[in-house]
């Protein structure tokens, strides 16, 4: 059986109501007669009824989250920032990842919400193209806030780096380098940041006078299943690009292995930039150069908004869009030498 404070009131002679208010750090309870009644509910096993005591404040004091896949050290980095802003104010996080599968995604949001929690933090899926399942807290004013892959639709707080920069700069460095036949291996266009990323690579080229190709673009995943695919198909006729963007850092891995298995070298032959400034990028021989995104700064501003609202009953929020500058990595990947 459970220990009751009834169970430790009887053991010490004392009433239940004088146990409750010691646990609860009550200053009326003097500090000698608090310490003699947690000892003794420690000895005894005693654990508070947290779900009681949601109960009584209509709250849980807990934040869930979806990122789409923990193991990216953008997804980790934005968790850590979000986490250590949370601790500090007394609220738990619940970590789950979509997986980039819209059907996990759905059925997560839904376990968040049956479980009561005070607000939702959420990078949508790949797949994701409807919202009704994050309608249902927005709907319901339970507060929402959205990072990196937002949604428009969805009045909330978002946070997102500046994604149509990253991809101007990046392509601009190429052009800078020499580059004139420049391919750009993109994610789902459904999903803005990919979609800005691109519009940020055409600018660039048509302020240098460089005609677009769309045979040069091709949208995927950005898997290193699909950066190997895709340098495939840019190279099956023998007319190679001169350099490839690539939207993340591990499509442009898969481009640099399957270029140096065959025989063409990075970046003397193929210039090649990724996105995201994983750590892998740094360590691989030539090291990718790529494009650094604040993601611990993100997750702290993150939970910051979201405590805001669920702290600030009275009124409705004005949300806004934070963008966050984003800041290319010059590594050896996309150097002439």
């Amino acid at each position: 059986m459970e220990t009751t404070i009834h169970d430790i009131a009887k053991r010490l002679n004392i009433s239940a109501s004088t146990v409750s208010r010691a646990l609860n750090n009550n200053p009326i309870i003097s500090e000698a007669t608090r310490n003699r009644i947690k000892k003794t509910a420690d000895e005894m096993g005693y654990r508070p009824n947290i779900l009681a005591a949601n109960f009584r404040t209509k709250r849980t004091n807990t934040i869930g989250v979806i990122v789409p896949l923990i193991n990216r050290h953008f997804f980790s980095s934005v968790v850590s920032g979000i986490e250590d802003v949370a601790y500090k104010n007394g609220f738990a996080v619940t970590i789950s990842q979509s997986n980039d599968n819209f059907e996990k995604e759905d059925k997560i949001a839904h376990t968040f919400f049956a479980n009561r929690v005070d607000g939702l933090i959420v990078s949508i899926g790949m797949e994701t193209t409807t919202f009704d399942h994050l309608k249902l807290f927005s709907d319901r004013n339970i507060p929402l806030v959205f990072f990196d892959r937002v949604v428009d639709e969805i009045e909330a707080h978002k946070i997102v780096i500046d994604d149509f920069g990253g991809g101007y700069l990046v392509t601009k460095h190429l052009i800078e380098q020499g580059a004139k036949k420049i391919a750009h291996i993109g994610g789902p266009l459904n999903l803005k940041i990919y979609k800005n990323r691109q519009e940020g690579y055409c600018k660039a080229l048509k302020e240098s006078g460089i005609e677009i190709d769309e045979s040069l673009i091709i949208n995927n995943s950005l898997t290193r299943a699909d950066g190997t695919r895709a340098i495939q198909k840019l190279t099956k006729n023998n007319d190679w690009p001169d350099a490839i963007f690539c939207a993340n850092d591990l499509s442009a891995l898969s481009v640099i292995i399957y270029l140096q298995k065959n025989g063409i070298k990075v970046p003397e032959d193929i210039l090649v930039i990724g996105f995201s400034n994983e750590p892998f990028s740094e360590l691989v021989t030539p090291s990718i150069s790529t494009v650094k995104q604040p993601g611990f700064s993100m997750g702290k501003k993150a939970a910051e908004l979201i405590i805001n609202q669920i702290n600030n009953t009275t009124g409705k929020p004005e949300f806004e869009t934070i963008t966050m500058p984003s800041e290319i990595i010059e590594r050896s990947s996309s150097k002439r030498k």
